[in-house]
């Protein structure tokens, strides 16, 4: 899984750049031509193709562990009532939700949105296992794992976890094909009712938010998946969402550093068209050639994964040393 993962996220990521150029363009091209029906309802199509593999990319980032994360405390009992919610009309009547939830469970640290998006991906699986009704049990507990399991268990490190069950009375999965539910695309669905990349993407952010996840399953009765989160020992903080912004520049320059040539151009025109004096750069020793020849930039634009020698983190760290000042944006 080790090695599927550095695969999948690589080729993410490049076809994350490509869609990066193709959906900025699209919406270029849809202000073009929005006085055109037919040409409208062209880039429309073109738009709606390119999110869908946007779709995509997102969910084999996840499994890579490589897409962005805003990990903060959370409470686990409301995420999971308020996901109950959203399920009940979603799931159809045939299938009760019932939910037992540790009174005084810890808070965790994770990302919340993709931590719902994870239990709404476990949910809609165990509804397809439930084709005539069934029980959806959602529970939380507190746990501590301790150094005896963390052995039998290597990727596993002691410690107080909050664990999250989502369980199934669904048929349960075989046994010869149990270990290979979370390789991405792989589906026991109907061709085109399933992209495989559910558990996927739901191993990726749990081993991403340094967790841990166990599936039991016996054919005939059910099947539960265990989410272990780790506890998060802070005070509960509330993040309001920034306030917006005006994106047009004045007289500030930025210097974009990112190794791949149509996303550098796509960038670079685009910020033009913004108002801001660009310094267009392929890689680290070329973004610090600038700077040593006097470029005096207000803002940072790196890619952080980058062929050169250099990664984003190693050039910000080299540029804020000679530039104190210059803001940092990771892309």
């Amino acid at each position: 899984m080790e090695a599927v993962g550095h695969l999948t996220g690589g080729i993410a990521h490049d076809f994350n750049n490509i869609l990066t150029v193709i959906t900025g363009l699209i919406d270029i091209l849809a202000e073009a031509v929005e006085h055109d029906a037919a040409l409208s309802s062209v880039t429309k199509m073109i738009s709606d193709a390119a999110f869908r593999g946007a779709e995509v990319t997102k969910h084999l980032l996840a499994f890579s562990r490589q897409q962005p994360l805003q990990p903060r405390e959370a409470d686990l009992n409301t995420l999971v009532q308020d996901t109950a919610r959203l399920l009940r009309p979603s799931l159809g009547e045939q299938i009760e939700i019932d939910t037992a939830l540790e009174p005084d469970a810890w808070p965790a640290f994770i990302d919340p949105n993709h931590m719902a998006t994870a239990l709404l991906n476990l949910a809609v699986n165990a509804r397809d296992a439930m084709p005539d009704g069934g029980k959806l049990m959602l529970e939380t507990s507190n746990v501590i794992l301790d150094e005896v399991y963390a052995a039998a268990n290597p990727d596993v490190r002691a410690g107080e976890y909050v664990m999250v069950a989502v369980s199934d009375t669904g048929g349960g999965i075989p046994a010869a094909i149990r270990d290979k539910v979370f390789e991405p695309f792989f589906t026991t669905k109907d061709t085109g009712k399933g992209t495989g990349l559910g558990l996927s993407m739901v191993y990726g952010f749990i081993k991403q938010s340094d967790g841990h996840l166990k599936i039991y399953s016996e054919e005939g009765h059910g099947t539960s998946i265990k989410l272990y989160l780790p506890r998060s020992m802070g005070d509960m903080v509330d993040v309001e969402p920034p306030p917006a912004v005006d994106t047009r520049g004045g007289h500030e320059s930025i210097l974009v550093v990112e190794d791949d040539p149509l996303v550098r151009n796509y960038v670079s025109a685009q910020l033009e068209q913004l108002g801001y004096r660009t310094m267009v750069t392929a890689n680290g020793p070329e973004a610090l050639a600038a700077v040593e020849k006097g470029f005096v930039c207000d803002v940072l634009f790196t890619d952080v994964i980058m062929s050169g020698g250099m990664n984003g983190r190693q050039v910000a760290d080299a540029v804020t040393a000679k530039l104190p000042s210059v803001r940092v944006l990771f892309t």
